[in-house]
């Protein structure tokens, strides 16, 4: 057992010795591909080694996840994802191929607020309050797009329909970038994004940002209200993790962790970080832990109380 100890920890001592893969179970273009990229950029140059991402699509999430979770625990294999595969679709799915408790946490790398943004020309609505007006008086009118069945955006516009007793068509695309793109086309009318991407179309004039879902008003964005300033209460962001196979040894796990940490702290990172309008956390594996039972916790609970169904 000493032995084995041993030859554990130098492995890790001398991790990684070649190429680490990154799967990220969503479409390549959205926060979820940018943030692993922008961080692991970083850790390949830190480690010497390269790093490759690999986008693996479908079904929530759980494609990647699953692959991701099978994957030899060596620390060569690891999965960057937002919220879904590791705190929502136990609650959406009735079967997964993986168990989401079961995966090894690395570190949360950073958390980016939910906007509502709108098609311009589409939604002449520019507040909230103009937004539920319209919808309860033009109820199933209004189409809202979102990442996918069961995405934080899915669960974000479930969420305010049920608190501001209206009633849109959900229309789901496979990830961000499909989704806004249909957004900007006019085949949807709003859309419950992370700023990650959507900011900088607001910013040129392409989308209206009608409110943030954080708590409190944007030190970046003071002009912008809050949804919760209409409905209070109401709070989402997406969150973006790293993880790794059940069973990779702790050594590993720990290594990385920290050197997420180092590379969050990294004033290119932390430049980069901001053009997503993310707010960098670099958590440890036992805060990662505790916060994927909170969130599990939470959404399951808007999922019962929206009674979200997947489509």
């Amino acid at each position: 057992m000493v032995v084995a100890t041993l030859t554990i920890a130098a492995a890790a001592l001398d991790y990684p010795v070649r190429s680490v893969k990154v799967i990220v179970p969503y479409p390549a273009g959205g926060t979820a591909d940018v943030m692993p990229r922008i961080v692991f950029d970083f850790l390949s140059r830190k480690w010497g080694q390269p790093v490759v991402i690999e986008n693996k699509a479908g079904a929530g999430g759980n494609i990647g996840a699953e692959a991701a979770f099978h994957a030899d625990p060596d620390g060569y294999t690891l999965l960057s994802s937002p919220a879904p595969p590791f705190a929502i679709n136990q609650n959406l799915y009735r079967r997964l191929g993986y168990d989401p408790a079961a995966f090894a946490p690395i570190a949360v790398m950073g958390i980016v607020p939910t906007g509502l943004v709108v098609n311009r020309g589409r939604i002449a609505a520019t507040t909230v309050t103009d937004l539920i007006a319209y919808a309860r008086a033009n109820p199933g009118n209004i189409s809202s797009a979102t990442q996918g069945n069961g995405t934080t955006s899915h669960l974000t516009s479930a969420m305010f329909q049920m608190m501001a007793q209206v009633q849109f068509v959900h229309v789901p695309y496979r990830g961000t970038a499909p989704a806004l793109q249909g957004l900007l086309a006019g085949d949807c009318d709003i859309m419950f994004d992370n700023l990650g991407v959507s900011l900088s179309l607001v910013k040129g004039g392409q989308l209206r940002l009608l409110g943030v879902a954080t708590e409190r008003r944007m030190s970046t964005l003071p002009d912008v209200p809050t949804i919760a300033e209409t409905l209070p209460g109401f709070s989402s962001a997406a969150w973006f993790a790293v993880a790794a196979p059940p069973k990779t040894p702790h050594e590993i796990v720990n290594k990385v962790s920290a050197d997420i940490a180092e590379a969050i702290r990294s004033p290119d990172v932390r430049k980069r970080f901001d053009d997503l309008s993310a707010e960098p956390v670099g958590s440890d594996p036992e805060a990662m832990a505790r916060f994927m039972r909170e969130e599990t916790a939470r959404w399951g609970a808007v999922i019962k109380a929206a009674d979200v169904k997947l489509e």
